[in-house]
């Protein structure tokens, strides 16, 4: 049996205003581009002449002249209806479908026409709007970023559109096969599709191609094969060692990782890749003055960089001490998160979006729409907690104060953050008697100073109020403002500051008010969304232990357990954030608390609660168009290492799914079976 797939579709008012939108969004577009857009023209199948527009996105196609009119093709038939149609009791028959794919590395997007039955024609739209002829190179750049963002996009909550299917780039060995070797070529230009967000300046080494490569490396497993790729490559770029090293540790081969990684830092003692892989490698060893070492070198030679900066937070972190975590997270270079590539579409007409007969377990809803009677309200401080808001350097920042603070306790972070920050109280009662010339060591020592003067997310952030003013909050303090740099305006001119790390750091561990530093706008907001999440949660446990003592019913919406289990697990209290999810779920179907729980049970090692965690959310996302997960294929993988194929197979079986959805999870076998993940086991052979 083979589940059937649904198609999604967008109806436009006039016919092919989303090709001319896409057309003229073309220049906008900085990476990698939007998913993939196919539009098709269709004629009413009783008349003849109603003709209408409609569209979707998709990802995962082979873009191969070929193939993209195959996948055309199997869109003019509907599962069971005989032709594709739109809207109850209307139908349609496909006149034209036009492929739209964006190629990065040329900027220019790739359309393949195909009239059915008839002709089909390839050619590329530049961003001037002018029609071009395809050539060989453009094909072969264009099928790299087509799976580049089949493997980016899959799982980013900044893709989930409306209308979008997924499939998985890289279903077998051929795919595979043709994969690699289109990567070999264009590996060397992967600096030109930009890079994850908490990369600056995407480089040979740090940029999407290569982060989708190891993206392909962990669903596969087929790290062999990323080795023999880097070995030919490196023969040609030595810097490829420290990605091949990477790949060493990735697969279990510690003592072949820290040989290329000890000769390739002999060669290149100041490659911060080289120098940043033996730091996660010393820190993973527990290692943590050797891995203050290598941090220390990474950051200085590479200073403009977030990663080797949080690296050694979390070096500080684990040797505790905070004072010189909060200096080094102080320090960190940020930068504005940078939006994806997706543009306005026009108003559409009609959307529909239909449910799969087969895949969908009954309890899997449409979550925005509530059932009878239920409460939808949201309390609107759960509503604007600013930390749900923030994005790219600025979560990684805050998870950074959140270890911090989980291992100090609020108080005693605060006390750090006066000790080494100049508070505005402080600076206010020292100033008559000092004059303005107070000397104060600023930490501006990145090259982006611009950053001083960025709040979280790279925009303004008001004060937070407190709209729970009088009630009791125990141990939360509200922090205490730091000094605004407008107030010390031209110290820094006057006495400016070292710039060596080391120095900086060594100098800031004496505590007279001389030696503190200003504390960065960013990070002084950093602590007051950290405060609004910690004063939330605890009114919530608060609130929640009174209605206990109580032995009254404690009520909130499905929306309400779902920020509240978000936040408790932010704030590292995974029993807490597990039990507002399972309150969500009580409700009815809540993918995100689903997805909160896995994440919970993975931590747990909960194999059997992962595994039907699993089965439920790849039935969700076949509703919803999405037949490829790297995060779900990189679960099962893992649990196909550690309990084997065959076990989890018979726990699948021996639950009361429908046929229908033990059949999508037999995709993932497949996949086991092509690829030969370590604990698969042939029925055939027992291997």
């Amino acid at each position: 049996m083979v589940v059937a797939l649904t198609v999604p579709e967008i109806q436009e008012i006039e016919i092919g205003e989303a090709i001319s939108a896409r057309t003229s969004a073309l220049q906008s577009f900085h990476t990698l581009g939007p998913p993939d857009l196919v539009h098709l023209t269709k004629v009413h199948a009783r008349t003849g002449v109603k003709e209408a527009g409609t569209y979707h996105y998709v990802t995962g196609i082979d873009t191969s002249s070929a193939s993209i009119a195959a996948y055309l093709n199997t869109l003019t038939y509907a599962p069971g209806e005989g032709q594709i149609w739109f809207g109850k009791h209307q139908h349609w028959n496909v006149q034209t479908g036009i492929y739209c794919c964006y190629n990065a590395l040329s900027r220019v997007d790739l359309r393949v026409r195909v009239h059915i039955p008839g002709s089909v024609e390839a050619f590329i739209i530049d961003e001037r709007g002018e029609k071009r002829q395809a050539t060989e190179e453009i094909m072969l750049e264009t099928y790299v970023c087509a799976v580049l963002r089949a493997l980016l996009f899959a799982d980013d909550d900044d893709y989930n559109i409306t209308a979008y299917r997924r499939f998985n780039p890289i279903p077998n060995r051929e795919a595979e096969e043709k994969f690699l070797d289109a990567i070999g070529k264009l590996f060397t230009r992967g600096w030109q599709l930009g890079s994850e967000s908490e990369v600056q300046v995407p480089t040979l080494l740090s940029n999407n191609l290569t982060s989708a490569f190891f993206q392909y490396l962990h669903i596969t497993d087929r790290f062999n094969e990323g080795v023999n790729l880097l070995e030919k490559l490196r023969e040609k770029e030595p810097e490829f060692s420290a990605l091949l090293a990477r790949i060493y540790l990735d697969m279990d081969e510690e003592v072949k990782a820290v040989q290329l990684l000890h000769d390739s830092v002999k060669k290149s003692s100041r490659d911060p890749n080289l120098l940043d892989l033996q730091t996660k490698f010393c820190l993973s060893k527990g290692r943590y003055d050797f891995a203050l070492e290598t941090a220390m070198r990474a950051v200085n030679s590479a200073p403009s960089e977030f990663g080797p900066w949080a690296r050694l937070v979390k070096v500080y972190i684990e040797l505790r001490d905070f004072q010189s975590a909060l200096l080094t997270l102080n320090s960190c270079p940020m930068f504005p998160y940078q939006n994806v590539d997706l543009h306005r579409m026009p108003v559409a007409h009609r959307v529909h979006l239909p449910i799969s007969a087969e895949g969908v377990l009954q309890d899997i809803i449409d979550d925005s729409q509530p059932v009878e009677g239920e409460n939808i309200s949201v309390d609107p401080t759960l509503a604007r907690l600013p930390a749900t808001s923030l994005r790219g350097t600025f979560v990684k920042a805050y998870e950074l104060l959140i270890e911090i603070v989980h291992e100090t306790g609020w108080d005693a972070l605060l006390k750090y953050r006066s000790r080494v920050f100049i508070m505005e109280e402080e600076y206010r009662n020292l100033k008559p008697e000092n004059g303005s010339s107070v000397r104060l060591n600023s930490n501006h020592t990145r090259a982006d100073s611009d950053a001083s003067n960025t709040a979280v997310n790279g925009a303004n952030h008001p004060p937070l109020e407190d709209n729970n003013a009088g009630k009791s909050i125990p141990d939360i303090v509200k922090p205490e403002q730091s000094v605004d740099a407008d107030l010390v305006k031209g110290s820094e001119e006057h006495h400016p500051t070292n710039t060596g790390l080391d120095q900086d750091i060594a100098s800031s561990r004496t505590v007279p008010f001389r030696s503190k530093r200003l504390c960065e706008r960013w990070l002084d907001n950093l602590f007051m969304v950290m405060y609004e999440d910690m004063r939330v949660y605890t009114l919530w446990r608060a609130e929640y232990a009174h209605y206990k003592a109580q032995q009254l019913a404690y009520r909130k919406s499905i929306r309400e357990w779902e920020i509240l289990g978000s936040l408790a697990v932010r704030l590292k209290h995974i029993d807490e954030g597990a039990e507002a999810f399972n309150q969500a779920l009580a409700i009815r179907f809540s993918a995100k608390s689903l997805k909160g729980l896995l994440a919970i049970f993975k931590l747990r090692k909960e194999p059997g609660n992962v595994l039907h965690t699993t089965v439920k959310l790849t039935s969700y996302d076949h509703r919803w168009y999405k037949e490829f997960s790297p995060g779900l294929i990189a679960t099962i993988k893992q649990l196909v290492e550690e309990e084997g194929s065959q076990k989890l197979r018979n726990m699948i079986q021996g639950s009361d799914y429908p046929p229908s959805v033990i059949e999508l999870m037999d995709s993932y076998f497949e996949l086991a079976k092509q690829f030969r993940w370590q604990g698969y086991e042939d029925d055939e052979d027992g291997k």
